[in-house]
């Protein structure tokens, strides 16, 4: 049994390009986040007058709000991404970008779940959220492709329909 459900010819495209806008935004979030995060690190690391002016970046706090950003743009692109797939389709489409996602779901929640242990100095933490996040630009940027070749094909679908 399928929910058929009809979104008004005027906000079709909207609703459609919705989930390939968020999660452009995300991914240059995603970088945003990982430049702190490398500020953060030198911060550590710095000694002297150069961790002074370090310090002044508040490198740290910042990568810690825009992770939480990036952490409900990803949940949120992925439940999105899903509904308009649904609404559009009356299915979805289990293939490499749908299950990509929601592996990079999970591998957003791992990392997360890390920053108690790391705010107590666990290097064993800090260790495994570096490399997950590195991990998952990775897959995020292939994502990225992934997405780029679906929307082509919806713009395709829409030019033939007219």
């Amino acid at each position: 049994m399928t929910m058929a459900i009809q979104i008004p010819d005027s906000i079709q495209p909207i609703f459609t390009f919705a989930h390939p806008a968020l999660m452009t935004a995300t991914m240059l979030i995603a970088f945003y986040s990982l430049y702190l995060g490398i500020q953060s690190w030198r911060t550590r690391l710095a000694k002297g007058d150069e961790k002074k002016k370090l310090l002044e970046g508040n490198f740290a706090n910042r990568h810690f709000q825009i992770g939480s950003i990036f952490l409900v743009l990803m949940v949120m692109g992925a439940v999105g991404g899903m509904a308009v797939t649904y609404v559009n389709n009356n299915k979805l489409f289990v293939g490499p970008h749908l299950l990509a996602g929601l592996g990079l779901i999970s591998l957003v929640a791992i990392s997360a779940s890390l920053v108690p242990f790391m705010q107590k100095g666990n290097a064993w933490a800090r260790y495994t959220h570096v490399s997950i996040n590195f991990a998952l630009v990775g897959i995020l940027t292939w994502q990225a492709l992934t997405g780029f070749e679906i929307v082509q094909r919806i713009l395709d679908s829409m030019t033939k329909a007219s």
